[in-house]
């Protein structure tokens, strides 16, 4: 394994050497550039980066603050256990997509005097007057 990973890399930096026209030298496998452990290089993720900020007294009282996460649970939990929706029927979706020019055509003809004389009506009983 590791004479074809040699060869590979021989063969990759005989390509770049003829492009750049300069040789390069290989290095054994063990020996990455960059591969060397320094201590002082390494940031360590458990120690803060900057000092912390005083930002005063909380803004929020704490009971309020635990009603609002309590709430934002409830609905974490509710949101997880919806089903997914249910795959589309394709009959039902042709049927859909014929019948919405027939009750957009409905609609237009009959729409505006039932909302007409509902609001009538609704004056009416409220002014006590009829229109």
């Amino acid at each position: 394994m590791e004479e074809i990973l040699a060869s590979i890399k021989k063969v990759i930096a005989e390509d770049k050497g003829g492009r750049a026209g300069e040789a390069r030298v290989e290095q054994p496998l063990d020996e990455v550039p960059g591969d060397e452990e320094d201590e002082e290089a390494v940031l360590e993720l458990n120690e803060p980066l900057a000092p912390p900020v005083e930002a005063g007294p909380p803004l929020l009282d704490q009971a309020a603050a635990e009603a609002s996460r309590s709430a934002l649970e409830q609905l974490s939990t509710v949101a997880a256990s919806v089903p997914a929706p249910p795959p589309t029927n394709p009959l039902e979706d042709m049927v859909r997509e014929m019948l919405r020019p027939m009750l957009k055509q409905w609609l237009d003809e009959h729409l505006p005097p039932m909302v007409e004389e509902h609001v009538k009506r609704e004056i009416t009983r409220i002014t006590g007057r009829p229109l």
